[in-house]
């Protein structure tokens, strides 16, 4: 019996260690070469996402609550990542949304109509025909998507993605040094205590260079 309990204890012990451990670099998360980030004084938690991801729909609501609480240190960008078509149609439809301020209206539903009602929004027109029902001018949507600025900003994330080495999505780079992802950290919780333990890492690193 004391061997039992003794086991027991150690396994307990064991369990507590691991997760109370801090992610290993090169497992839950790896370096990359450093790149500029947006944020200035706050660090940046950059998230490379594609509306027709499954696995970035379902991830979208661990990560809206975690937005809920986010740090005042922490600034959040997202970044549509461009592989292939229909990759750089969608990530215009987010930049479109961006530069006519209904991000915040049409992200969600955009996501919810590829996803819940497998709307095949793969082109232009269909897109615009979609936000028109939203209560979105079709006009001014198709205005904005083809406009040199939206244009301009989807090119700058397709080579963003190259230069941080983005080869899947969801992917999460903190303070354009550190990469991470569901896959790496082992579910879509998981990730996100990663992303905090690396904003802590960041933040102490920039702290030490200011003394």
């Amino acid at each position: 019996m004391f061997r039992i309990r003794g086991f027991l204890f150690a396994l307990i012990s064991l369990s507590s260690f691991a997760a109370s451990a801090d992610p290993i670099e090169g497992i839950e998360y790896r370096s990359i070469a450093p790149n500029l980030v947006e944020t200035g004084a706050k660090i940046e938690v950059r998230e490379f996402f594609w509306y027709g991801c499954s696995h970035c729909y379902t991830f979208e609501p661990h990560l809206e609550r975690w937005l809920a609480k986010l740090p005042k240190n922490v600034q959040f960008v997202r970044m549509p990542a461009v592989f292939k078509d229909p990759w750089p149609i969608h990530a215009r439809t987010y930049y479109t949304f961006l530069a006519m301020g209904i991000l915040d209206k049409m992200h969600r539903p955009f996501f919810d109509a590829m996803h819940l009602d497998r709307l095949p929004l793969s082109d232009p027109e269909s897109i615009a025909d979609f936000v028109k029902k939203q209560g979105v001018d079709r006009a001014a949507f198709l205005n904005a998507y083809n406009s040199f600025s939206v244009e301009t900003k989807t090119a700058r994330a397709k080579f963003a993605m190259q230069t941080y080495g983005i080869e899947s999505v969801p992917t999460i780079v903190v303070d354009g040094k550190y990469l991470t992802s569901p896959q790496m950290a082992g579910g879509h919780d998981l990730v996100l205590s990663v992303v905090d333990y690396l904003v802590g890492k960041a933040a102490a690193e920039r702290a030490a260079r200011r003394k």
